[in-house]
């Protein structure tokens, strides 16, 4: 039974620690937690709407991600998008879906959004608006039990359906990029009649800024320095996620690079590979230095990218 409650506040861990999702300060409040990605600057759409459309093409996206490798139950997060500008290039529209699971809980998102896009200066600042819905099942009946009697182990939570939107700017050029959004505007919480009631409150707000740069070395070496900090408005927390990213760029095939979170104090390494113009492959493993080195073996993503469309040419690569 110990094991099981060990595992069991790893994953309340995870929902309080990965990012927006934060749980509200008493126990009325629901959170379905907000996954953890390590290669989010290859599909900004994971956390900014107003990145929708910026590849200038259709751009296809899948992740799969096994978070806390050898930890029974821990968390495994897939993602696949979909998102182009129109015809009109300055409206673009966008697919997200997120795909979890971490011990007996399946949670599920689905999200469209659409952005408008202006130029600036020598870049474009595009505003953009999310909206979908959040779902979430947990089932314990697969738990064996040593007290089969335990009562926090009888019943089912019962499955939630949680409708949100959330909206975000993006500035990009040829040399840098900048970015802020809230992911969700709505908190939900239980009522002493069992239901559950959506708010507002400016207090519940989790705001996730995002910036980088390039710098050209030469045309066959280049450096993208980034980073991205999600901040919450809430009293019991404040920075709940703080990156510092470089990638090394070799020929714009080959993106060697790594972050430091330190927030959870993981290092991560990323290796990524520009197969041809349209399709990247990436690899990314995260090592847990701080209180997650006694519990797992760190985690691992991958993702792939592809780009349709005569837009995208080798002679004029994207970086953001």
């Amino acid at each position: 039974m110990n094991r099981t409650r060990l595992i069991c506040s790893l994953l309340l861990l995870s929902a309080n620690i990965n990012g927006p999702g934060q749980a509200l300060p008493d126990s009325t409040g629901i959170s379905l937690g907000y996954p953890v990605y390590s290669q989010y600057l290859q599909n900004g759409l994971i956390i900014n709407p107003g990145y929708t459309g910026s590849r200038g093409a259709l751009s296809g996206f899948l992740s799969y991600r096994t978070q806390w490798i050898g930890t029974k139950g821990s968390p495994v997060i897939q993602s696949v998008s979909l998102h182009a500008p129109m015809k009109n290039e300055r409206v673009s529209v966008g697919l997200i879906a997120q795909f979890m699971q971490f011990g007996f809980t399946k949670s599920n998102s689905y999200y469209a959004s659409y952005s408008y896009r202006i130029r600036v200066g020598k870049g474009r600042l595009s505003f953009g608006l999310k909206g979908g819905v959040d779902m979430s099942n947990t089932d314990y009946n697969g738990i064996q039990l040593t007290d089969p009697g335990d009562a926090v182990f009888i019943r089912n939570d019962k499955p939630y359906v949680l409708p949100n939107v959330g909206a975000g700017a993006y500035y990009f050029s040829e040399k840098l990029f900048a970015g802020v959004s809230i992911p969700k505007f709505l908190s939900y919480k239980k009522t002493a009649t069992g239901s559950v009631q959506a708010f507002h409150s400016f207090d519940e707000y989790d705001m996730i800024f995002s910036a980088g740069g390039l710098i050209s070395f030469s045309d066959f070496f280049k450096f993208k320095p980034s980073l991205l900090l999600n901040y919450s408005f809430q009293d019991t927390k404040k920075i709940t996620q703080f990156d510092i990213n470089g990638n090394f760029i070799l020929a714009d095939l080959i993106w060697l690079g790594g972050s430091w979170r330190t927030s959870e104090e993981v290092a991560v390494g990323i290796l990524q590979i520009q197969i041809n113009p349209q399709l990247m492959f990436g690899f990314s493993y995260d090592y847990p230095v701080g209180r997650m080195n006694s519990y797992s073996k760190g985690s691992s993503e991958f993702i792939l990218r592809y780009e349709f469309g005569s837009k995208v040419s080798a002679a004029n690569p994207r970086y953001f």
